[in-house]
């Protein structure tokens, strides 16, 4: 708040208080208008990166199986960014 209120003042005086909240409410409106269009933006840059990083995997995947490169196991790194990777997918 802009200006420290006393919270006794704000109980013994409504009037107060519905001003207080008024202002509360019009800043947090102010908020969310202008973080609004950042939000959907990092999620549409986030579908656009999970989307290339699936084309890059199918990719390789392809190049592969058409040098008959031979699979090794994942390590556990790679195991652990995998199921990170996944999770983070799967929040889309």
């Amino acid at each position: 708040m802009e200006a420290e209120v006393d919270k006794l003042e704000l109980m013994k005086n409504p009037v107060t208080l519905l001003k207080e909240l008024s202002a509360v409410k019009s800043r947090y409106q102010t908020l969310q208008t202008r973080f609004k269009p950042i939000a959907a933006e990092q999620k549409e840059t986030k579908n656009r990166i999970c989307a290339t990083l699936n084309k890059t995997m199918t990719l390789i995947q392809e190049l592969q199986k058409q040098a008959d490169l031979e699979l090794l196991p994942l390590t556990e790194g790679e195991k652990t960014a995998a199921e990170q990777l996944k999770a983070h997918v799967s929040d889309l």
